[in-house]
């Protein structure tokens, strides 16, 4: 290896073409590729999401009906079936919490959490939740085990 035949490392450069905008004798000057006039030849422009240019964008075609409850609160739904996974595996012995759940990554750290009774819970367990469906807690009792609503 010399000098005459040194060059980068393979992807380590990355070529933009030509420069615009550098004057009439880069062959790009002028208009710097824009074409005359309109918006998308000024500096700043940004299309708006969802614009058709000009011609009234589907989101404001369609009729909208109904009504969404902001204030509405999603429950992360957790079956006996996986508790009862959980205990199988040895991973929890007599008390699932909140926290074992998020360990194992049943549910996310800021989910509520709800226990519903799908599936057969035989161990006797002890198990905290934001709530409980009626069946599950049922379950859980008849199981011997005990339900906390956090």
């Amino acid at each position: 290896m010399d000098l005459s035949n040194l060059k980068p490392a393979e992807g380590s450069t990355h070529k933009h073409g030509k420069r615009v905008g550098r004057g009439q004798g880069s062959g790009k000057g002028g208009t710097a590729t824009r074409g005359h006039k309109g918006a998308k030849s000024r500096s700043g422009y940004s299309k708006k999401i969802g614009f058709e240019g000009g011609q009234m964008p589907l989101q404001r075609r369609v009729p909208k009906f109904g009504f969404k409850n902001f204030n509405r609160k999603e429950y992360q739904p957790v079956n006996l079936a996986k508790l009862q996974e959980l205990v199988d595996n040895k991973i929890v012995k007599d008390e699932v919490t909140l926290d074992a759940l998020i360990e194992n990554r049943v549910v996310g750290k800021n989910d509520l959490v709800k226990v519903l009774g799908n599936g057969e819970l035989k161990a006797k367990i002890k198990v905290s939740a934001h709530k409980f469906s009626a069946s599950a807690k049922e379950a859980i009792e008849k199981a011997g085990g005990e339900a906390i609503t956090l």
